[in-house]
């Protein structure tokens, strides 16, 4: 009986467990968009930190066990786009932010994934874009912070910051995409 215990173990490896947590947050991106239509912010915002937390174990495990693979790096920026793209749209629904703004940063991740795909490493994200994903995830809890866990003034503020990490994430956005470009042409170019 020990032994059946012991093999089935050797199943679960940790680039099982890093692609795991990658996959889970591509699942999370429907009742995400379920509990906004719902009006549920409660379990929208539970949902997105626990998206946020499975972005950053992810990472974590894959750099301490040394387990980064080209599968993880293409596989976990989709991730973060099929999660966040939703929410950012619904933001627009909301009100709550520019229409342009966030077909500029759609169109900015649909530009830059597929030029990453071509890559056979996957090209990891530059720090600017891992910045750029932390305003995104941040921006998008704060704006849609539920009404009833704070008073009018703590809302105003919690919105506030929301507003301002948006437009700091927009900014990083079209930034990295400019870099990015930049550095396609020089590789191009040598």
């Amino acid at each position: 009986m020990n032994n059946k215990i012991i093999n089935s173990k050797r199943f679960i490896t940790w680039p099982i467990i890093i692609n795991g947590l990658t996959i889970s947050r591509i699942l999370i991106g429907l009742p995400i968009i379920i509990s906004l239509k719902s009006g549920n912010n409660y379990i929208f915002i539970l949902l997105i930190l626990i998206a946020g937390l499975t972005d950053f174990l992810d990472g974590y495990f894959a750099r301490k066990y040394d387990h980064k693979s080209a599968f993880g790096a293409k596989l976990d920026p989709l991730a973060d786009k099929i999660l966040l793209i939703g929410p950012m749209i619904w933001l627009v629904h909301e009100d709550l932010v520019p229409l342009w703004t966030i077909w500029l940063i759609i169109s900015r991740e649909l530009l830059i994934t597929s030029w990453r795909s071509d890559k056979t490493s996957g090209a990891p994200a530059s720090i600017q874009g891992k910045y750029k994903t932390t305003f995104q995830f941040t921006s998008i809890i704060l704006l849609l912070w539920p009404k009833s866990w704070g008073t009018d003034y703590i809302l105003y503020i919690i919105n506030t910051i929301g507003y301002i990490s948006f437009w700091i994430a927009l900014f990083l956005t079209l930034s990295s995409a400019i870099k990015y470009v930049f550095n396609q042409k020089e590789a191009h170019q040598n």
